[in-house]
C-alpha cells in the first residue's frame, strides 16, 4: 500500500467522503480545502484522509478519513492517521484536531486508539439545520451532539 497526496478531481473521492459524512451539504462546504492524503493498493484508492488549515497557528484538522468497506480493519485508517500526523509535523503543525459523533462507538474508539484526547463537545452539531436528516443514528443512538478530539503532535 502506497499513501500520496492526491492532486487530482476532488469529485471523484465524494464516495469515499460520503462514507465519513452523512450530509452532501456539509461535503460540499469543505471537499475542496485543504490537504488531501490517499491509500493505494495496486493504483486503486482504498482510503482518504483530508488535512486542513484551522486558522490558529500550528492547528491542523483532520476534516475527512474513510477507507473502503472492504479494507476496513487491515490498518489502513491507521496508517493514514500517522501520514496526516507526520504531513502536520512536516508543516510546522503543533496540534491535529478531528470530531466525529458521540454516537458513533467505534470512531470514539478508533481515535483514542491513535492517540486523540477529548477537549469539547457541541451539542446539537448534527440535525436538518447541518444537512443530516431529522431523526438519525448510529448504532441505535440518535445523532446529535459532537465530540472534538485533539492530538498534542509534538507527543510520539
Amino acid at each position: 500500500m502506497l499513501i500520496e497526496r492526491y492532486d487530482g478531481n476532488r469529485e471523484a473521492l465524494r464516495p469515499l467522503f460520503a462514507l465519513a459524512d452523512d450530509s452532501p451539504m456539509q461535503i460540499s462546504s469543505y471537499i475542496d480545502r485543504g490537504e488531501v492524503l490517499v491509500a493505494r493498493d495496486g493504483g486503486r484508492i482504498v482510503g482518504h484522509a483530508q488535512v486542513i488549515e484551522t486558522g490558529e497557528g500550528g492547528v491542523f484538522e483532520l476534516k475527512s478519513l474513510a477507507v473502503r468497506p472492504a479494507r476496513q480493519s487491515e490498518g489502513l485508517g491507521r496508517a493514514l492517521v500517522a501520514a496526516a500526523i507526520t504531513r502536520c509535523r512536516e508543516r510546522n503543525g503543533r496540534r491535529l484536531i478531528v470530531s466525529t459523533a458521540t454516537a458513533d462507538i467505534g470512531n470514539l474508539r478508533f481515535y483514542q486508539r491513535q492517540g486523540f484526547r477529548m477537549c469539547r463537545i457541541v451539542q446539537d452539531a448534527f440535525g436538518p439545520s447541518t444537512g443530516y436528516p431529522e431523526g438519525s443514528a448510529v448504532n441505535g443512538i440518535p445523532l446529535r451532539d459532537q465530540v472534538v478530539f485533539e492530538r498534542d503532535l509534538g507527543a510520539d
